[in-house]
């Protein structure tokens, strides 16, 4: 007996996207508009929230960003850990994507675009800021929108949870690391004290926090559960809102001046996102992965968690600078990209059945009692659920 996930039609699926997340594009522009006129009007305000300040961390943005990130944070089911052991060759391929191929890819690409083929365009000043954005962005695999993604390609519901789990435990322990690294070879000068902050304070303690509060709710009772995401979740939507406004409020006069800067910056995303999707695409269709399983692989790869992005360069650069700047390209291009990479492998999916290696592997005896066959279906139809849950 095989259990598969519900192929689900992508317009059903699209429909039932936040207005949030389908006109994420559209609500960053509002807000760059908002946040430029507001910042050229009211600079006295903008210039006092910019000083409130304790250890280098703004504590407004501070609480923004937890009020951003927990809600998201609370829907990861670490306990979907012990799945990984069912889709080893395609956790392989998402590993070695996000974490061995993504950052360092960027970097390249930052040092090729950025210094070098596009700096006569840029201001000097904010080159080395621009890559570090980059790199940032890139080193933050994505926690809460791969869900939406993995639906939209039918993706596997048990790998997409597993994935993503297992994502956010390498991120407690390995962003900073990656991230100074690779700061450090690209010749940007970051205090490692402020780093191992911005971890600690927008990784580890949202993370604490958030599955703390999830399983104080989950003791309550699933219905608990839903009802206090279902009432929190527009909290995430509101501060990440406020959040880019204040982002563009400070950033007006450069925009302003040099409007191409965020075209610039987005070609080594794009660039990014297409060559790591396609990577993690082929290399499940060389192992022998379904394409259930490919999907959500190459969509984490592509995608990033820009909220962690955005709040790990404000805190590490300032308000004004190109990094911060550079993750928000991140957060504007985001939803029509990733759209169109779900386009592609859905439209793929013949040529993918057809070419992908078959591995030789033992048969695995169909379950013959009732209760085995039951279990493996209320299994996958909990983690339908809960990747659905996610979505909302």
């Amino acid at each position: 007996m095989s259990v598969s996930a519900e192929l689900v039609p992508p317009a059903r699926v699209r429909a039932s996207m936040s207005v949030f997340e389908r006109y994420l594009s559209a609500w960053v522009f509002l807000c760059i508009i908002a946040g430029v006129a507001l910042g050229q009007t009211l600079p006295g305000v903008f210039q006092v929230i910019g000083r409130l300040q304790v250890a280098q961390v703004n504590i407004p943005v501070g609480l923004l960003i937890w009020i951003m990130i927990i809600p998201m944070l609370m829907k990861v089911d670490f306990g979907a850990l012990h799945e990984i052991r069912g889709h080893g060759r395609g956790i392989a391929v998402t590993l070695f994507v996000n974490w061995l191929v993504k950052p360092f890819s960027m970097a390249l690409l930052g040092w090729i675009f950025i210094r070098h083929l596009f700096a006569p365009l840029l201001p000097a000043t904010q080159l080395d800021s621009y890559i570090a954005g980059l790199i940032l962005l890139a080193a933050a695999p994505c926690t809460a929108m791969v869900f939406v993604w993995s639906r939209l390609s039918n993706g596997d519901p048990l790998f997409t949870l597993s994935q993503v789990a297992l994502n956010d435990t390498i991120m407690v322990f390995a962003f900073a690391p990656i991230v100074g690294l690779l700061l450090g070879i690209s010749a940007i000068v970051v205090p490692w004290e402020t780093l191992i902050t911005s971890v600690v304070l927008y990784i580890v303690v949202p993370v604490a926090l958030a599955q703390l509060w999830r399983a104080s709710l989950r003791k309550r009772g699933a219905g608990a559960f839903d009802a206090t995401m279902k009432r929190i979740g527009p909290w995430s939507i509101a501060a990440l809102l406020v959040t880019l406004v204040l982002l563009f409020a400070f950033q007006g006069a450069a925009i302003l001046g040099q409007p191409l800067v965020i075209a610039l910056l987005a070609v080594p995303i794009l660039i990014q996102v297409f060559c790591n999707a396609s990577l993690a695409y082929l290399l499940n269709r060389a192992v022998g992965e379904k394409h259930a399983v490919a999907c959500p692989s190459a969509l984490i790869g592509a995608s990033n968690f820009f909220e962690l992005a955005v709040a790990a360069a404000i805190s590490l650069f300032g308000f004004e600078s190109g990094a911060a700047l550079a993750t928000v390209v991140g957060v504007l291009i985001e939803v029509p990209v990733m759209l169109l990479v779900v386009h592609v492998v859905n439209a793929t999916r013949p040529w993918y059945e057809a070419g992908r290696s078959q591995p030789a592997v033992a048969a695995m005896p169909a379950p013959t009692q009732p209760h085995e066959a039951g279990s493996i279906a209320r299994s996958t139809a909990a983690a339908r659920t809960r990747q659905a849950n996610f979505s909302k």
